[in-house]
């Protein structure tokens, strides 16, 4: 038997230094065979024994789209937990369970695409399911347990390698591959940058996902920000992953760029390492690329670049060694501790928000359990197959007995009635077997909704048809689901079925849309857009004849829900979202509301039993009027061990301890624009925003009560230790929250109201006391100056607050730092970066050219204001220049004097990149602020000053000056 001449190459000996290995494989490579590992699907290079690899494995909460694994939690209930601890352990038991997974199957990944550390900043967010927090330290802390669970133990061996998602500034889904988050240089250090540096830093992160958007006008595949800001966090090769069909993005959506060439090119060159693009279909990237080389756009050197980076994430997973001991005694599947870790997930992520005293319930009492989720358990985009489940009123039967709890699901009773007198009929499924996906899985998740082997249904003119259970989820979005479960759908062929387990794939193909139509109402399937209508051959949809249906409610929701509350001691209403219609990945919420239907049943709890508890289940929060029910709850849908968690949370076996991760705003009027990423100038957040808010950040209550007693705080150099007790002063054990936020008092900047420092999750017997400590580092007390393109700690004294939420403060002391002393900006010296600005109102920041820089402009190409606070003129400026392009005026004015300078472009200039110079006289002396109202589509780049004496006024490019009247100068300033 001839040796393997591959097996003494230096890639394949562990005992080199991972470089050493990394360069010898790489110098192995041909060009052709480069090109081919940059899409996600690289395929084997037989000859130097490299097998197929794939870039993403879907595992926010658990192994997705592969088939059964153990679902914990969403990851905004995990935020929920305010646990680091057990998110690592849900992350380890995630990786072990991908490798269990990918012994019997090989297209389980290892490069996971998980966590989501985008920020919650507007609760509207289709996808705030998927982040922990609003909070970037609290989103860091979870983010980094959660990768460390993921990478394991092992100090050179990773068992999966997670790429965080989505860089950068991503909190919407309405038109998210084209509309751009104009985000000022406070806000991106302050609060975007910031969620991801702490968790990259770290060291447990193979590398990032840029996201659909564009950022400050530019999008994020070719951002800058991946080399000036990412890649210096770390020593470490990250591997950054492109989103799916994004590369193409930049080209037909958003017409970035011309060529596809062009638009490969200046991703790598910016930091894509791999193409998510065309599925499995690596032709179209490869040829672009092929392309892009020929052009001169490219070099081998930054395929090199690249190529590299990858193979650093498939040595560190072991690949390459002889013995790849990750994939052997770390794997585990749906072992008895991952289902033990799902259920203790669960219960700690649920939030008691209000509490009257009828919680817990006492075990004689008779429960009815009503609502449209009471007897659900609700699987996102991005869980896997459930293994096990537990719906509330599965856990309240074994928790009190099924002799004790009533149900009651609250779905309208309906017929559809054709015009000519026909009921609508399901038809029976026959021999033909039902059930859920196969255990295999499939990479497509859409596959595990609708079947075609099932009959269509029909109209029946001879009986009176089938009674469904009609759902309205909000705006109209209704569901249809037959006597036996199934869920009425459309695929394929277009004929409607009752053939789907539960709503779900990329296109939602089980909602419809009652419209009024005369007498009746058309039926519109909104997956395909099209009405119903029956034929000779069934019942399916089309483009013309829709048929007109006559809606017959054998019962409403509310009064069997009415019944079923009457007869019981307590009600608990169980209501919330399903995460696939009105608000995941594509869509958008439009509203905080609870939807009608399941407000309808609230009341009628609520009026046939004052002992209403509402238990909402969801991946968002609502606006909700807790003032006439006793108790509130609130947890995202908590996975495969839901059900039996609320059980004992309401039971009293286990005291709630979660603690909200946002802020629960009262009304749609307290939200900014969805599109409005300036979270200092509109607000948002805790961390500014100044109304009352339904529940506020770090909110929950508990069985126990905990006193905080001797509050310290001592500088050590260039930190903090703080000290606080805390004692369980109730009656049970429980789990406390201590969270620790600072303030500065008097700043000279807006700064936020609070913000959180650290925490801590701990169990309290009655009675027992627990001293906290915490080291701060100083430069937490930072922000981030503008003028000055740095973190400073401003001098002055700082609140240190001790409490059980954001606005529950128990105790404060101050901190009086030296810090670093304001000055002004030497503006004749530096002149002032047009998106470095203080205040703004109606501004957006664009970017300067298509590889770096920002620029401003008036949103909409109206007027903007923008202000640059304590500008340093010296012993005098005597000329201004700015750097323009497009069309418009910009006017200066020193602080709430008059304009002093009006400079125009009479004509647009040739493209949005193609910046003139304008300048003007200017006398100005000493320290002012700059005020600059934009008029009109131009981008304002920079402004400059020149000196008096210098003779600079009077050579400042007269040919470009542009005189103008002065213009109208109402406006009231900033």
């Amino acid at each position: 038997m001839t040796a393997d001449p591959l097996s003494a190459a230096p890639f394949r000996d562990p005992r080199l230094p991972l470089a050493k290995r990394v360069d010898d494989l790489l110098g192995r490579l041909t060009l052709d065979e480069k090109v081919a590992f940059l899409h996600q699907f690289t395929p084997a290079v037989e000859r130097l024994g490299i097998a197929a690899f794939r870039t993403g494995q879907e595992a926010l909460h658990g192994v997705a789209w592969m088939g059964p694994a153990t679902v914990f939690p969403q990851a905004v209930g995990l935020g929920a937990t305010w646990n680091p601890e057990l998110v690592r352990r849900v992350g380890d038991a995630v990786s072990r369970e991908a490798r269990a997974m990918r012994t019997r199957d090989d297209r389980v990944g290892l490069n996971v695409w998980a966590p989501t550390v985008n920020l919650l900043r507007h609760p509207l967010w289709g996808r705030n399911e998927e982040g922990y927090s609003e909070d970037p330290v609290l989103t860091s802390a979870l983010a980094t347990a959660y990768t460390r669970g993921l990478r394991g133990d092992h100090p050179a061996r990773w068992r999966t390698a997670p790429v965080l998602k989505h860089w950068l500034a991503h909190n919407n889904e309405t038109d998210r591959s084209t509309t751009s988050s104009s985000v000022r240089p406070r806000v991106l250090h302050e609060y975007d940058l910031k969620a991801f540096r702490a968790t990259v830093e770290a060291g447990a992160v193979a590398g990032v996902m840029p996201a659909y958007n564009l950022v400050n006008g530019r999008p994020n595949h070719v951002s800058p920000y991946l080399a000036e800001h990412l890649r210096t966090w770390t020593d470490q090769e990250l591997l950054v992953c492109s989103d799916a069909g994004a590369p193409s993005n930049l080209v037909d959506s958003e017409h970035y760029f011309a060529t596809h060439e062009e638009a490969v090119a200046a991703s790598l060159r910016a930091g894509v390492d791999s193409f998510t693009d065309h599925g499995t279909d690596s032709s179209p990237i490869t040829a672009r690329l092929r392309g892009a080389l020929e052009q001169g756009l490219l070099t081998e050197a930054d395929l090199d670049t690249a190529v590299r980076r990858q193979l650093s994430v498939r040595f560190r997973l072991g690949e390459f060694d002889p013995e790849d001991e990750q994939a052997g005694a770390t794997a585990a599947f749906d072992t008895p501790a991952h289902r033990e870790l799902a259920r203790e997930a669960a219960e700690q992520a649920i939030v008691l928000l209000k509490n009257d005293g009828v919680l817990p319930l006492a075990s004689g009492t008779r429960i009815a359990v009503v609502g449209l989720l009471a007897d659900e358990c609700k699987l996102d985009w991005y869980s896997g197959t459930l293994l096990h489940r537990s719906t509330p009123l599965e856990g309240l039967h074994e928790r009190f007995g099924a002799e004790r709890v009533t149900f009651a699901e609250g779905v309208d009773r309906v017929r559809l009635r054709t015009s000519r007198g026909a009921f609508l009929s399901v038809p029976a499924a026959g021999d033909t077997a039902y059930g859920g996906p196969d255990a295999a899985g499939a990479l497509d998740p859409a596959l595990l909704t609708g079947r075609t082997d099932l009959p269509a249904l029909t109209a029946d003119a001879t009986g009176t048809g089938t009674e469904l259970a009609l759902t309205d989820w909000g705006g109209g979005v209704l569901t249809l689901r037959a006597p036996d479960g199934r869920y009425l759908s459309v695929v394929g062929d277009g004929y409607l079925r009752a053939s789907a387990d539960r709503p779900g794939g990329w296109v939602v193909q089980e909602t419809f849309r009652l419209e009024p139509h005369g007498d009746g109402h058309l039926l519109k399937h909104l997956g395909t857009g099209r009405h119903v209508c029956v034929c000779a051959d069934g019942v399916k949809v089309a483009d013309e004849d829709p048929e007109v249906f006559d809606l017959v409610v054998a019962e409403r929701g509310e009064e069997a829900v009415a019944r079923a509350a009457a007869a019981a001691d307590v009600v608990v209403v169980v209501a919330g979202n399903d995460p696939h219609i009105n608000g995941r990945e594509t869509e958008d919420r439009t509203t905080l509301r609870l939807p009608e239907h399941q407000e309808r049943l609230l009341r009628a709890a609520r009026a046939a039993n004052p002992a209403t508890v509402l238990a909402l289940v969801s991946a968002y929060p609502y606006a909700v009027d807790p003032h006439e029910l006793p108790a509130v709850l609130w947890s995202a849908h908590g996975g495969q061990a839901a059900g039996t968690a609320l059980a004992r949370v309401l039971a009293g076996d286990v005291s709630p301890a979660g603690r909200l991760p946002q802020t629960w705003y009262a009304t749609d009027a307290d939200l900014p624009d969805l599109l409005d990423y300036d979270v200092i100038g509109s607000r948002q957040t805790y961390l500014y925003f100044a109304g009352t808010p339904l529940f506020p950040f770090g909110h929950g209550l508990s069985y126990a009560s905990f006193s905080y007693t001797g509050l310290s705080a001592v500088a050590e150099g260039e930190e903090v230790r703080v000290s606080f007790s805390v004692t369980n002063t109730g009656a049970v054990t429980a789990d406390e929250v201590a969270q620790l936020y600072g303030r500065a008092v008097a700043p000279s900047r807006p700064r936020p109201r609070r913000e959180l420092l650290s925490h801590r999750r701990i169990t309290l017997a009655p009675g027992e006391t627990a001293r906290l400590d915490f080291r701060v580092p100083l430069s937490a007390l930072a922000f981030w100056d503008v003028s000055r393109d740095r973190w400073r700690v401003e001098p002055g004294p700082y609140e240190l607050l001790a409490g059980a939420s954001s606005e529950d403060v128990r105790l404060r002391t101050t901190l009086t730092p030296a810090g670093e002393p304001a000055l002004p900006r030497a503006v004749l010296a530096r002149g002032l970066a047009a998106a470095a600005f203080d205040e703004q109102r109606g501004a957006e920041i664009v970017d300067r050219t298509k590889r770096s820089g920002d620029a401003v402009t008036p949103a909409g190409g109206r007027t903007a204001e923008l202000l640059y606070r304590d500008c340093d003129f010296g012993p005098g400026a005597s000329g201004v220049t700015v750097e323009v392009s497009g069309a418009g005026t910009v006017e200066l004015r020193l602080d709430d004097g008059p304009a002093v300078a009006v400079l125009s472009t009479t004509e647009p200039t040739a493209g949005p990149y193609d910046y003139v110079r304008l300048g003007a006289p200017v006398a100005a002396q000493g320290v002012h602020d700059v005020h600059l109202r934009l008029r009109g589509p131009l981008r304002l780049a920079r402004v400059g000053f020149s000196g008096r004496g210098s003779g600079a006024a009077g050579r400042t490019e007269e040919a470009r000056l542009r005189k103008a009247s002065v213009p109208d100068l109402s406006t009231d300033p900033i």
